[in-house]
């Protein structure tokens, strides 16, 4: 179902009122009940992705790292009095509720706070790939209290986040998927990017045609699936980085978005 330049912008309009919660999401589908609840969560996705990138850089100033961590540092406190029976909420979630409070994605405020306490620990930089990987599995975190804290964060954030980058991955594999089976159906010769990249392409389309085709009115070479809601800026930003390389070797070309704006 296509969805008109209108309906998006409505949509992204009260999306810019709502917090980023799933709260929100069903809040959503009560407001536009005839979209997709795919169309729905893709756009919801990326309009907060677009408020993070416009707010990330304070976050990440010496004075906002050190207020957050400090939190932590509160919390510890409090774990120490929960073991010798003072407290009963030291498992309370207090960096989520610290992103909530800010206004910033709780897998990236958990990324902060733990990056700040692995160069306390380690008198150095922490490297990205050991922060990946503790984020991915917060069980590899030396110190209890912030492991939960990390992985009440990674598995409450529905935009950002290990958990979310493999829902991604996996929406994204399936409607390549899909749209193999589809070019199938349909009897088109095609060459898919795996062979592609076997013959050599470093970027290469989905799929390319080995015998274009005609779709209202354009000639269609190559297709690309993006498992994404394809607004404005995505597209502009798909163009130069990828689909003017491709309609450069192919003349005529056509995206694939998952959900188009008219």
């Amino acid at each position: 179902m296509k969805l008109t330049k209108a309906q998006y912008d409505e949509i992204a309009q009260f999306l810019g009122h709502v917090q980023p919660t799933r709260q929100s999401l069903r809040k959503l589908k009560e407001k536009f009940p005839s979209q997709s609840q795919s169309t729905l969560l893709s756009i919801f996705s990326q309009e907060y992705q677009k408020q993070i990138k416009r707010t990330h850089t304070k976050h990440h100033t010496a004075e906002a790292v050190e207020t957050y961590y400090q939190r932590l540092t509160y919390l510890r406190s409090l774990y120490d009095k929960y073991l010798n029976g003072v407290m009963k909420n030291a498992a309370a979630p207090v960096l989520l509720e610290l992103a909530n409070e800010v206004d910033f994605a709780p897998s990236l405020m958990a990324r902060i706070v733990l990056e700040r306490y692995l160069q306390e620990k380690e008198q150095a930089m922490p490297s990205k790939a050991l922060i990946n990987s503790m984020l991915r599995d917060p069980s590899q975190i030396p110190d209890g209290v912030l492991a939960n804290q990390v992985y009440q964060c990674t598995v409450n954030d529905c935009c950002y986040g290990p958990l979310v980058d493999c829902i991604k991955h996996a929406i994204g594999h399936e409607h390549e998927v899909l749209l193999r089976e589809m070019l199938l159906e349909k009897n088109l010769s095609f060459i898919a990017e795996d062979q592609l990249r076997a013959k050599g392409y470093d970027k290469t389309p989905d799929f390319i045609l080995e015998v274009p085709v005609a779709v209202e009115g354009h000639i269609i070479h190559w297709i690309e699936s993006k498992a994404s809601f394809g607004d404005e800026s995505s597209h502009q930003a798909y163009l130069q980085d990828q689909f003017w390389s491709y309609w450069n070797r192919r003349n005529t070309s056509h995206p694939f978005p998952q959900s188009p704006v008219n």
